[in-house]
């Protein structure tokens, strides 16, 4: 069986945040439709890749997931279980905003399989969720994480932003403190980044926001892996920390570059060495399922080298390259083709070499994209 992850696209959100560039839209008229052209899409792909593959992870991304009813949830995971092998070891994540769920709701996702929750809190500040314009504050946040674990969920990720406009060392220190302190297996921790079309774009574009300089920024991430890992979180990515079990599998799906589908509007797919994409807009996305089945607007087949670079770069990015199955997948020896670059990596304290996988060290996280281009 070969392992597959399936992304499901919500688009659906009440408020646009300042920073983010994901597709979504602040209007609800076309939930009952989108529902449909899902269930649609989903028995389209079913049909030609469902054969020979089981599915490891469901993730529900957005847009605010958690802002749907548990009953369209849970259609949309009876439709993927009846066209797809689903077991009971697979992951089932969605992404859930504060103030979007009560404990009640909660408990309904977790009965409609979700098995993983990710709460985009961002931070426990007052002043930095008011800049990053989130509809909760740090009650809100705290009270959401509690909630999902009395219910029954025991595999619990929040995203955390760093290196905000005049953020000091102190501020983002106590948002890890906080973070340690709650029942939490898996911490995402992302630096600031400044995304075109993004509405904190034209903000630092006319003057009026400032970001801070990139030696900060390599400061506060060197001082996260510290804590975090002090903490018992262990990196397996350069923005992911796990406790021991808690590795997100998605995540891993795509760092170790496993087959993957995705549905939904801006949905990416990469089966078998081809990628494609769906329309990104709502009404192109419903037009085009209604047509064909599908709403596929692009795609390539990767060249050998685009493949053995992408396997590279995201191999480093997360637990590391593994020597055996490069040399299975690519019929190169690592080693001895980037000879005097490991070497010097190695000695540099940049990488390290055990037991036939060359990882990162904390050092060489906080260089990854330099360090990448040795290699690619």
């Amino acid at each position: 069986m070969k392992e597959t992850a399936i992304y499901i696209h919500i688009p659906f959100c009440d408020h646009k945040c300042i920073y983010c560039d994901f597709y979504s839209i602040i209007s609800y008229d076309n939930i009952k439709s989108y529902l449909s052209s899902l269930k649609k899409e989903i028995r389209f792909f079913a049909e030609k890749y469902s054969a020979g593959r089981e599915i490891i992870s469901i993730f529900f991304g957005g847009g605010t997931p958690s802002f749907m009813e548990t009953e369209y949830i849970a259609e949309i995971i009876d439709e993927i279980k009846k066209c797809f092998d689903v077991t009971s070891r697979s992951e089932i994540t969605l992404e859930t905003n504060p103030g979007t769920v009560s404990m009640n709701k909660l408990e309904k996702f977790l009965s409609a399989g979700v098995n993983r929750i990710s709460i985009g809190i961002q931070s426990f500040n007052e002043s930095e969720l008011k800049f990053l314009t989130r509809i909760h504050d740090s009650k809100t946040a705290i009270q959401t994480v509690q909630d999902a674990k009395s219910v029954g969920f025991d595999n619990i990720s929040i995203d955390l932003i760093f290196n905000l406009p005049n953020q000091i060392k102190e501020i983002w220190g106590s948002n890890l403190k906080k973070a340690v302190e709650l029942p939490i297996t898996h911490i995402s921790a992302y630096s600031l980044i400044l995304e075109p079309g993004t509405i904190l774009n034209k903000m630092v574009l006319d003057g009026k926001v400032k970001l801070q300089s990139d030696d900060y920024d390599a400061d506060l991430y060197e001082f996260t892996i510290d804590y975090l890992t002090q903490n018992g979180y262990a990196q397996y990515e350069v923005s992911n920390f796990a406790k021991p079990g808690f590795e997100c599998i998605h995540n891993n799906a795509y760092w170790r570059y496993k087959d993957y589908l995705g549905f939904g509007t801006s949905a990416h797919s990469f089966i078998d060495g081809e990628r494609w994409w769906n329309y990104s807009g709502l009404n192109f996305y419903l037009e085009s399922i209604k047509k064909k089945s599908n709403a596929v607007i692009g795609s390539e087949v990767l060249t050998s080298e685009q493949k053995l670079n992408e396997y590279v770069m995201l191999a480093f990015r997360s637990k590391g390259l593994d020597l055996q199955d490069f040399q299975q997948r690519f019929d190169t020896d690592f080693l001895s083709k980037n000879k005097e670059a490991i070497s010097l990596l190695l000695k540099n304290n940049f990488i390290q070499l055990k037991e036939n996988l060359i990882t990162l060290t904390p050092k060489g996280y906080a260089v990854c994209d330099e360090i990448l281009k040795n290699f690619i």
